[in-house]
């Protein structure tokens, strides 16, 4: 016998690929990648493969700066590989 959360992040990231890509599926790999707080102090929107980040602080910015390897990864076994190809940070302190 499997337990049911062993296999259920891979096989609801195999039916979430197939769907079409949308700003919702894009917010949800987002929050799902990076978890409630980062997702309250963040933005994001596709541009091609361009994953742009409009973040809350400085703060923020500089401590998802030290991730992005690893989002890039987590979001991209959801969304599909390649999918992401960069993520870019702005702050919204500099607009």
């Amino acid at each position: 016998m499997v337990p049911v959360q062993a296999f259920m992040p891979d096989a609801l990231a195999a039916l979430l690929r197939l769907a079409p890509l949308t700003p919702e599926k894009v917010a949800f790999a987002w929050r799902t990648a990076v978890g409630g707080a980062v997702d309250r102090a963040t933005g994001v929107e596709l541009q091609g493969s361009t994953l742009m980040v409009a973040v809350k602080s400085d703060e923020w910015c500089h401590e998802l700066g030290r991730s992005l390897p690893m989002i890039r990864a987590r979001l991209n076994h959801v969304l599909g590989d390649g999918v992401v190809s960069r993520i870019d940070l702005r702050s919204e302190l500099a607009r």
